[in-house]
């Protein structure tokens, strides 16, 4: 069993590394690239390589498909019961090496070793979770009269392609293949380029849990080289895909030509709603989770506080007290903010800041690139804070995805709503208040998959999520995730 803060040391301190995957996972095994050729990836708390993985391409893509497709009779005929045993095997496995799958998590993503923890433990529960739902899965019948039967039995939909983003890898890809696999489907994963070990770890840990092979593959690569082919297969029945809005465009139109369905979980401008009644504590701690955990790089950050006028100057003040008090610094030493992921990256988010300053908006906090302050290296952006912005400002409404707060004040309850309503997306929206009645006329009125009320990122993987608009469609987590990965076949006999 591996020695985290060993390995830390190990590394920090003399570059030393514990074994990694370097090659696809097809068919229960792992597998050089095609081409033989190889990418870096990088170490954003540092902005070095650390390792490099196979560079896929259509041939890989081809193979892990086919290796799907073969797979996928045996594995949809297998009982429910033997499915969801196979899954409950993996939580159980990912509970005991959580400090491994943690370490890489933090140092491919670059996000806080707590934070990384707390993920490892999400996708054990997501697979914990659909580990009990395999054997939820049920048809129904259908009141024809007594000359006629008639049923349904609901189908696993056959080989499914996921693509995977780099802000959550592992938690991500969980919440996605878990119910796959419980639905008893086949998965092809393509992770983003600049975060592929965790993915491939699961597979794994997965084939040593029991899982047949060819029944989940990975295919490392880019997107044009391995995420485009595998979308555009004609074999792949359903793709999930977490991403852009451009790319997630692209994605349904290829799985389009295949008559292909598909699940968008897209961007996000999250409103944090504030009323002039909220508990302010509670509000100011909620806002400083909702946008700069995992330094803002979450699709349903609490981008937009949405606060009354009454409260405005209490509130902010508490933020920015607590924003000033994070702590930069490389992922793996726990700080309480960590890098963004990639020097392309930081330099989008920079040049989005960079362009309010032109338009005349001064930051109230923040707003520079930085290092992380022990090395002076690294992909850091600082903690910021921009008030009382104009509703048409880009800070309102583009998708920044990084550790920038966006203040607007709102005059009572029904102004906040429309505030909230304001932009192109609609992913989640967050509300604190103590007015019970208020809460929820505001989630219902709200334009968002999931509304949290007095706590930000309340529930868990029982709840669905989801976007509509910009945001995407389809839902992931809860049951509903199963209905992505079943069809329904009717049955109606004529018994008389």
């Amino acid at each position: 069993m591996m020695n985290l803060d060993t390995t830390i040391a190990d590394y920090l301190d003399r570059g030393q590394l514990p074994f990694l995957p370097t090659d696809h996972f097809i068919a229960g095994a792992w597998s050089p690239p095609a081409s033989g050729e190889r990418m870096e990836s990088f170490d954003p708390g540092r902005a070095a390589p650390f390792h490099a993985v196979a560079a896929g391409d259509e041939e890989d893509v081809e193979r892990a498909v086919s290796a799907a497709s073969s797979a996928q009779r045996a594995w949809g005929r297998t009982k429910p019961s033997a499915r969801g045993a196979i899954l409950v095997e993996a939580a159980r496995l990912l509970k005991a090496e959580a400090d491994r799958f943690a370490f890489v998590e933090s140092l491919d993503s670059g996000k806080p070793l707590q934070e990384a923890l707390g993920d490892v433990s999400g996708a054990a529960r997501a697979f914990e979770y659909y580990g009990a739902c395999a054997n939820a899965i049920e048809g129904a019948t259908f009141p024809l009269g007594p000359d006629y039967l008639g049923y349904s039995i609901p189908e696993p939909v056959g080989v499914t392609a996921h693509i995977i983003p780099w802000n959550y890898p592992l938690s991500t890809a969980a919440r996605g293949i878990a119910p796959a696999l419980a639905a008893g489907c086949t998965v092809v994963a393509k992770p983003a380029e600049t975060t592929p070990l965790t993915m491939l770890m699961l597979a794994e840990l997965l084939s040593r849990a029991g899982l047949p092979d060819g029944v989940c593959n990975v295919v490392t690569g880019t997107g044009p080289a391995a995420g485009a082919p595998l979308v555009a297969d004609r074999r792949v029945r359903h793709v999930t895909f977490t991403g852009s809005v451009p790319t997630g465009i692209s994605v349904m139109t290829a799985a389009a030509r295949n008559v292909a369905t598909v699940v968008l979980e897209l961007g996000g401008k999250s409103p944090l709603v504030v009323l002039a009644d909220a508990d302010l504590g509670a509000a100011a701690e909620g806002a400083i989770g909702a946008i700069f955990e995992n330094a803002g790089q979450i699709c349903s950050a609490g981008s937009r506080l949405i606060v009354e006028r009454g409260v405005h100057d209490d509130l902010v003040a508490r933020i920015a007290e607590k924003a000033r008090a994070l702590a930069m610094g490389h992922g793996l030493t726990r700080p309480t903010l960590g890098p963004l992921n990639s020097e392309a990256h930081l330099g989008r988010v920079a040049a989005k800041v960079d362009a309010a300053g032109a338009r005349g908006l001064t930051p109230l906090l923040g707003g520079r690139a930085a290092t992380d302050p022990a090395t002076g290296k690294g992909w850091f952006f600082e903690a910021t804070i921009f008030d009382d912005v104009a509703a048409t400002d880009p800070l309102v409404t583009d998708e920044i995805f990084g550790p920038v707060l966006t203040v607007q004040v709102a005059e009572d309850a029904d102004h906040a709503l429309e505030l909230a309503n304001g932009t192109d997306y609609a992913l989640v929206a967050g509300i604190y208040t103590t007015n019970f009645a208020a809460a929820h006329r505001l989630a219902q009125e709200i334009d968002a998959g999931q509304v949290f009320v007095n706590e930000y990122f309340a529930g868990g993987i029982e709840v669905p999520f989801g976007g509509n608009r910009q945001s995407g469609f389809g839902r992931e987590k809860g049951f509903a995730a199963m209905r992505n990965y079943m069809r329904v076949k009717s049955v109606a006999a004529r018994i008389a």
